[in-house]
């Protein structure tokens, strides 16, 4: 016989010795992070749609005004009704142009992030080798705080480098609040007030 014991408890003491359960809780948390990521994108992504409806039904808008006041065009109005007929025929027109042109910007901004999220999905929720390794040299702090940064959320720290103060900037609205986390207060509402505040 090889070996002084019986190979059974040699593997079952082996088996002993192996810790996963810190690399399984990291990677739970690496999880939870591109999940946040892939909400966040969607949400953008949404905002883009949201807003291109907008503009094309006021794009359709102005094209109907334009026409209505072109077509109660009279040539035997008096020629200040017709310089003030073609001044606002002239303001419509650039503007459904202007819409026009944000409209197409849009629409190339839009298929940019098609692309980008098909590329996302591509990748899967672990993204490519690249930036698999990028991401495991990444500590747990820096990975909340760039999810925080993606969301619009700052986290300040300190003089002691504890994180006691939030800037959440909501650039739609053009809001910006300034937040002191209190340990009075759970997670769970810091979280709630986070999300509505976006």
């Amino acid at each position: 016989m090889l070996l002084d014991e019986d190979p059974a408890t040699l593997i079952h003491h082996t088996i002993g010795n192996f810790n996963i359960h810190p690399d399984k809780l990291a990677l739970g948390r690496i999880n939870e992070s591109l999940s946040a990521l892939q909400q966040a994108r969607d949400l953008r992504i949404r905002e883009a749609e949201s807003a291109l409806k907008k503009l094309s039904r006021n794009l359709n808008t102005l094209a109907s005004h334009h026409s209505e006041t072109v077509s109660s065009h009279n040539a035997a109005d008096h020629a200040s009704q017709i310089v003030e007929l073609d001044t606002q025929k002239f303001r419509i027109a650039k503007a459904a142009s202007d819409l026009e042109i944000e409209g197409e910007r849009l629409e190339q901004e839009l298929e940019g992030l098609k692309g980008r999220s098909q590329e996302l999905e591509t990748q899967g929720i672990e993204g490519d080798d690249g930036m698999r390794d990028r991401r495991e040299m990444e500590d747990e702090t820096i990975l909340k705080l760039k999810v925080y940064r993606s969301l619009g959320i700052d986290i300040e720290s300190d003089n002691a480098g504890n994180y006691n103060k939030a800037v959440i900037r909501n650039f739609q609205k053009g809001d910006v609040h300034v937040v002191n986390i209190d340990s009075k207060f759970s997670r769970f509402f810091y979280a709630n007030y986070f999300w509505q505040t976006l």
